[in-house]
């Protein structure tokens, strides 16, 4: 990389030990890469701990983020046995840098997927890493260590031709090329010591491929100066990616980062954006709430067109506004509540024999609340279109027959009990904010048919949405302190009433508002950070174990106070939420204040979204 490029102002210092065997590095300390088709979680000493190559939810090909005896890793680690790092981004970009400095000199490991232009229908599928010399010399090891299908295969690994490396298991499959000769371990694995002086490169490259295509037959190294070129134009492309955003002010680089991390987690060829780019990542170390995210909710799909389009990135949100709309459009009675990046409807869950991180168990892949009901769903994807339609794009014929039925739908369930927007897998219970959700589908659905000249049962519609109305308002509040709650009749808390008034069922100064922000604060809240509900408290079919505190609802939080004209405090709770993200300002699901530490999977694009929007709102404020 060029001495004089600018990289991001964020970044850790700090002496760091070789790592031994089980010990799993923070949350926190992995950064993130991708190309919009395979993703990677990179640690402070430049160890790739998970991977998963060609989509976010393949089996990984580097998993030890999840079994660190069986998971399979590509490390380059100095040989010093301490050493201090140093990692940031290069500006506007997805492109790592991690600099060490030893006793005799300074080197830095830059790590990156190649881009290119055309790259949605033909990527490289390329994980690129150099390490570079900046002064003196430095002593690296490289081991590449590869076990496809989340560690349960070891794979074959074949010379392929001049510090070239096939490496082939079941369906996976990929090429490995040097600027030095990789030896071949005891372990089914490839390793080189290497050193490097001031401005020296050594570059590795590791190529999804077929495994037919390695199957016999030689392949050359890719020349160095092709791997240059392809750096550097991946650099180019990130910047003119970046140069889109429209947003301004103190938090552009933070909205930034966020950005770039939610089209990080964007399947390129369906325009999905995936939850998070891992899977089983705790909410609790050691404890059972571990889930699988690398797949595309309906209730992101509102968020991400609402917040994106707000920075001026309607190319990301116009994708994966279509790309819900191919998914779930059909049957309104068959409506899931999340998909695969392909648009895949099964997701069956399955439990995996792995120790799991840190050993919480159990590892799951795929996510059984894919059948659950959830009718919050309804007002999501007609919250999705009205956005859509303010910003000159109105439905077609044929998809408006598809919103009708979402609101006949909406009006006909409303009623029913449902698992809710976190997928409690207890008994169904009539939350608040689904009902609320189901109003809003009506509500929405009728303001569609009448601007849009769309015929529809508008007296029935009108007639459902008021009894909607005094349902909820007769049963979501707590007489005694005027607060909206969890589900009808209970006294229990929800940060997902936080979002009522943006979704316009109530103002933000309406006094149960006023009263629900001040509850949530006093029973919710810990040092500035809001947890969801008191799993103490819910049942929510989870046996054991508690959960960190939800850093999306925190920004909730901010846009409430926010609408309350409450600019200070709306701004300090911004500031903490935003601390808790890591150094390069990734956000994980949770954090733990105890601890300081991050904890769900991550990267987490609920909360990068609700970060945007949170930035977004108070850069209004101040301007007004």
């Amino acid at each position: 990389m060029q001495q004089d490029a600018p990289v991001d102002a964020k970044g850790t210092t700090g002496k760091s030990n070789r790592q031994t065997p089980n010990v799993y590095p923070p949350i926190g300390d992995y950064a993130f890469i991708s190309d919009c088709h395979s993703t990677a979680l990179v640690s402070t000493d430049a160890s790739i701990d998970w991977c998963c190559l060609r989509r976010v939810d393949a089996g990984s090909c580097f998993g030890r983020l999840l079994d660190w005896q069986t998971g399979g890793y590509c490390s380059i680690t100095p040989c010093s046995e301490t050493y201090a790092s140093h990692r940031e981004y290069v500006s506007d970009t997805m492109v790592l840098k991690t600099t060490f400095t030893t006793g005799g000199g300074e080197a830095t490991v830059i790590d990156c997927f190649a881009m290119r232009t055309g790259g949605r229908e033909q990527p490289l599928m390329e994980l690129i890493r150099i390490i570079e010399g900046v002064r003196g010399r430095v002593d690296f090891d490289l081991e590449i260590v590869p076990r496809f299908d989340y560690g349960e295969m070891r794979p074959w690994l074949r010379r392929a031709g001049i510090r070239t490396w096939a490496v082939i298991g079941g369906d996976d499959g990929m090429l490995v090329s040097s600027d030095v000769e990789l030896a071949l371990g005891d372990h089914h694995d490839l390793r080189a010591q290497v050193s490097v002086h001031g401005e020296e490169r050594i570059r590795l490259v590791i190529q999804a491929k077929p495994p037919t295509e390695l199957d016999g037959g030689a392949w050359d190294p890719v020349p160095a100066d092709v791997i240059d070129e392809h750096l550097k134009s991946t650099v180019a492309w990130w910047r003119r990616w970046t140069k889109r955003a429209t947003f301004g002010g103190p938090d552009r680089p933070a909205v930034l980062r966020s950005a770039l991390v939610l089209k990080g987690l964007t399947n390129a060829p369906t325009g999905a954006i995936a939850a998070a780019a891992t899977t089983s990542l705790p909410e609790e170390i050691g404890g059972p709430r571990n889930w699988d995210y690398r797949y595309s909710w309906i209730r992101d799909s509102y968020l991400s067109v609402h917040s994106l389009a707000l920075i001026g990135c309607d190319k990301e949100a116009d994708g994966f506004r279509r790309f819900m709309q191919r998914s779930s459009a059909g049957s309104a009675h068959e409506l899931q509540i999340m998909y695969g990046v392909g648009g895949e409807r099964r997701l069956t869950e399955i439990v995996l024999p792995l120790d799991g991180y840190r050993g919480s168990r159990p590892v799951r892949i795929g996510n059984a609340a894919s059948e659950q009901l959830q009718l919050d769903a309804y007002g999501e994807l007609l919250l999705l279109t009205w956005i859509w339609h303010r910003r000159g794009h109105s439905p077609d014929d044929d998809y408006w027959r598809f919103l009708a039925e979402l609101v006949d739908v909406a009006a006909e369930r409303w009623r029913e009990p449902d698992s809710g927007i976190w997928e409690m897998r207890g008994p169904r219970r009539h939350f608040v904010h689904s009902k609320v959700m189901c109003w809003a589908a009506v509500d929405r659905g009728l303001q569609l048919a009448v601007e849009c000249m769309r015929q529809a049962p508008l007296d029935r519609w009108r007639k459902t949405l008021k009894e909607m109305r005094e349902s909820i308002d007769a049963n979501s509040v707590d007489s005694k302190r005027g607060c909206f709650v969890q589900s009808y009749k209970s006294r229990q808390l929800d940060a997902a009433l936080l979002t009522l008034p943006n979704v316009g069922y109530c103002a933000y100064d309406d006094p149960r508002m006023v009263a629900t922000v001040e509850a949530i604060r006093a029973e919710l809240e810990q040092e500035g950070l809001i947890l969801r509900y008191r799993t103490d408290k819910v049942n929510d079919g989870v046996k054991g174990g508690r959960e960190g505190y939800f850093l999306a609802c925190t920004f909730w939080l901010v846009d409430c106070l926010a609408g309350q004209r409450r600019f200070a405090e709306a701004r300090e709770v911004f500031d903490r939420a935003t601390a808790a993200g890591n150094d390069l300002g990734l956000f994980a699901e949770e954090f733990d204040p105890e601890s300081g530490q991050l904890l769900g999977n991550f990267p987490q694009a609920f909360t990068h979204l609700a970060h945007i929007a949170a930035a977004v709102r108070l850069s209004e404020a101040s301007r007004t």
